[in-house]
């Protein structure tokens, strides 16, 4: 793709045009070539966004909750994007669920676009290329965009970097107590969502969340100086929408909060420290394909290594010096 067509697409993008936002995250997750500069003359016009993640156990009613919110927010005036992270395919590789299916009744809307990814492998709860996903849709102008994960327990905490908020959401009933939880996801939260509360179990459910921030070390993963947030543990019933104005007002409090003494601004920065150190390995692995460093030559290390023939370490410094003498 030429300069001028990259620049005419990222126009369209910026103007609303659903196709050109939908073939700009196609050449994204395809990693075509010109997806960095696509994603470079986008990244001007993003940060106005409120990026909000949403995780927790398959079943715990997440779709439907991002659903509600999003109605929530659109009856509001406010436009919405949504990323909905789900399993891939073990025939195509594409998403199992597709965003026609789970968002049927916002079809047409302009204020709302919803966008399926699959993981493809990747671990963390969240496909690869979600972070520059989520960089179009905010280039696009939406003004609060949900990131819904693919809901598979503790590895989930990836969430966390790229949102302003994260929900971990719980429901009663499941077999997943508090309790049994791994850490990692616990921490993450900014806010606790308790969903199916009209089930019984709501009210134990909420207490051993109480008990776990009793036990502790910090005040939430927010932190930062000042009033410290302690995450709200919020009662939902996504299917009915009850509870989702006091979430929607929980966030809003939050945004609020974040506001105060730079502390969006820090939880992006160390964000985008994560992603640059993300991005300089992938690119560094990029320019060794392009020096010579080629998949068959690993694979001939690797099986030297494997029998003791070779050291990992100084074969990885002599692959460098290979690929910075042939620059």
């Amino acid at each position: 793709m030429e300069p001028k067509e990259t620049a005419a697409l990222v126009e369209r993008l910026r103007a609303g045009d659903v196709r050109a936002l939908a073939r700009a995250i196609t050449l994204v997750e395809n990693e075509a070539d010109e997806a960095a500069a696509l994603l470079s003359a986008c990244f001007p016009h993003t940060g106005g966004s409120l990026r909000v993640g949403i995780t927790g156990s398959p079943g715990a009613g997440k779709s439907t909750l991002v659903d509600r919110l999003a109605g929530r927010w659109r009856a509001d005036g406010r436009t919405v994007g949504v990323i909905a992270v789900d399993p891939s395919s073990p025939f195509t590789g594409g998403a199992l669920l597709g965003d026609r299916i789970r968002f049927q009744d916002r079809q047409g809307d302009a204020g709302f676009y919803a966008r399926s990814m699959a993981t493809r492998g990747s671990l963390g709860g969240l496909a690869q290329a979600t972070a520059d996903v989520a960089l179009l849709i905010e280039a696009s102008g939406k003004d609060a965009l949900l990131i819904e994960t693919v809901g598979v327990g503790q590895d989930e905490v990836e969430i966390a970097r790229l949102a302003d908020v994260t929900l971990v959401v719980l429901a009663p009933g499941m077999g997943d107590d508090v309790q049994s939880l791994k850490a990692g996801v616990m921490e993450i939260a900014d806010i606790y969502v308790v969903n199916k509360a009209d089930r019984d179990g709501a009210d134990r459910v909420e207490r051993e969340i109480r008990a776990m921030q009793s036990l502790a070390q910090n005040s939430g993963p927010a932190g930062g100086a000042g009033a410290p947030w302690t995450p709200p543990a919020v009662r939902t019933v996504a299917t009915t929408g009850e509870g989702v104005d006091r979430l929607a007002e929980t966030i809003a409090r939050m945004q609020a909060w974040m506001s105060e003494e730079n502390r969006l601004a820090k939880r992006r920065a160390r964000h985008w420290q994560r992603r640059l150190d993300s991005m300089l390995r992938t690119e560094l692995m990029r320019c060794a394909r392009r020096h010579g460093v080629a998949e068959d030559e690993l694979a001939r290390h690797a099986a030297r290594i494997a029998a003791s023939e070779e050291d990992p370490w100084s074969v990885a410094s002599a692959l460098a010096k290979k690929v910075l003498e042939e620059k």
